[in-house]
């Protein structure tokens, strides 16, 4: 069943279709933080990220919590970093995007959490996906998204580079046969 664009809402997944052959949103799987008549932001949530940060921000010594990972949040002002966690203990500071998922939080969260080897699943993500005005209506119209509502266990325990099929795998039908199509298409 399609989800009728409508249905853009904090909370969902944008699910990269195959007609982005290329680039940063190439089998990309953005989780909508805000939709409005404004605009839209995301975070991507499938895209690993290689980058040495500041001891100040995280002191890898400190590092005690194995479910900590960094992710490229997208091709906006990609110096920018944004917190995506499953802890609720901080509701002055975040956003609830969808159950057990939080936008949001301060230093002095992101360190704690770090330290603690219990502490609550954080991807930190650097850059954002958005849209203007009605931009993101016209690509979703035009097939270059598939929505899904979001979930925890896919931001936080599918691992990162088999989210897409997962997603497209749990949808059915027609997505479930495009999670098949290989990467590389010139092996074919």
């Amino acid at each position: 069943m399609d989800i009728p664009y409508s249905h853009l809402t904090k909370g969902s997944f944008l699910i990269a279709s195959p007609e982005i052959d290329s680039g940063i949103y190439f089998r990309g799987v953005i989780l909508l933080c805000e939709h409005s008549a404004a605009g839209s932001f995301g975070l991507m949530i499938n895209k690993s990220f290689d980058v040495e940060l500041p001891e100040e921000i995280i002191n890898r010594d400190e590092l005690q919590n194995p479910n900590v990972q960094i992710r490229a949040g997208g091709p906006i002002q990609p110096n920018q970093m944004m917190l995506l966690h499953s802890s609720n203990e901080i509701p002055d500071q975040t956003l609830e995007l969808c159950d057990h998922v939080y936008l949001g939080g301060d230093l002095q969260f992101l360190q704690e959490a770090i330290r603690n080897p219990n502490g609550p699943a954080v991807r930190l993500c650097f850059g954002y996906a958005g849209w203007g005005a009605g931009q993101l209506e016209m690509e979703f119209l035009s097939g270059n998204f598939f929505l899904h509502p979001a979930s925890s266990k896919h931001i936080f325990e599918t691992p990162a580079e088999k989210v897409w099929q997962t997603v497209l795998r749990e949808m059915g039908g027609k997505y479930a046969t495009l999670s098949m199509i290989p990467e590389d298409l010139s092996l074919n």
